[in-house]
């Protein structure tokens, strides 16, 4: 027995060789996550400039300047707007996408793959060709509208019309991963279940609402929370598309971060204190949910 295990240590080397390969993965972590964020938490008790030549020490006079900015407390409605009209969509349409094309057929995995391909495509790449589309002149749906007789619409200049349109092709990119992840989900429920909701008599809908619904909570508050905090992180669609226009219609927070650090004179130190508060709340918020997520599993 002594020489069988040993021949099996031999075979399987210490757990301490897992650190070797994680090594790599930690070491990134470190440098483009854990670093940025500490240095981002000093900077932010700073009147520091983009250059870093002019360091003050202004203790919390930067949080303090949250509270009566104007600019970031539209930001901030801005950021919910966009977050109720995308994340509500994102769990609950994806939910009833992802039990629709469960099943291993041949259209199915087609629309499966449609239903990912934005994610595989760059923000840049999407914000390009969808202002491209709906380009007031030139784009093919406002032409489309204007030969309907609807006449022109200023999809992408119009404060009423383009955050919905940010909303849009937000939800449209990552929509594809919610289906999928809500396919995997789906794909798990014991199929008992299903055989004991048809005996008596329950229809699909029936069976989606009672049978598929409730096996999936955990799936689901798990969309709610990844969604939800990458909702509040907004930035590359509307940097590519709007700017944070017209009139800061669509700035989101993280965009009026980027504004302040790099734009408007390059203020670091407040913009880092912006960064810090959001990450405080969207920390919060997804410990709140992660737990909510670890009591229905």
């Amino acid at each position: 027995m002594t020489r069988v295990k040993g021949a099996f240590s031999s075979i399987n080397p210490p757990s301490r060789s897992a650190y070797f390969f994680v090594a790599p993965s930690i070491l990134l972590l470190l440098a483009f996550n854990l670093t940025p964020l500490v240095a981002s938490l000093g900077l932010s008790f700073t009147s520091a400039t983009m250059t870093l030549h002019e360091i003050t020490y202004v203790g919390i006079d930067n949080f303090i300047r949250i509270i009566t900015d104007v600019r970031f407390l539209n930001s901030l409605k801005v950021t919910a707007i966009l977050t109720l009209l995308e994340v509500p969509l994102q769990a609950f349409g994806a939910m009833v996408i992802g039990a629709m094309v469960v099943n291993n057929t041949f259209w199915n995995k087609l629309l499966r793959a449609v239903y990912f391909l934005p994610i595989v495509c760059s923000a840049t790449v999407i914000g390009i060709m969808w202002r491209m589309i709906l380009h007031s002149n030139v784009g093919f749906v406002t032409y489309a509208l204007s030969m309907l007789g609807l006449g022109k619409i200023n999809f992408l200049n119009s404060a009423q019309t383009t955050i919905f349109v940010v909303s849009f092709l937000s939800l449209w990119r990552s929509f594809g991963v919610s289906a999928i992840i809500y396919v995997t989900a789906v794909q798990q429920v014991n199929p008992s279940l299903y055989e004991a909701a048809q005996l008596d008599g329950a229809g699909r809908i029936r069976q989606f609402f009672s049978v598929t619904a409730p096996s999936i909570r955990p799936t689901f508050w798990f969309i709610l929370m990844t969604r939800f905090a990458g909702s509040l992180q907004i930035f590359d669609i509307i940097y590519v598309t709007t700017g944070g226009g017209p009139n800061f219609s669509t700035e989101s927070t993280v965009t009026y971060v980027y504004a302040r650090a790099f734009a408007s004179g390059g203020d670091m130190g407040y913009a880092s204190a912006i960064s810090m508060a959001l990450f405080a709340f969207i920390m919060l918020v997804t410990v709140l949910l992660y737990r909510r997520m670890i009591r229905e599993e």
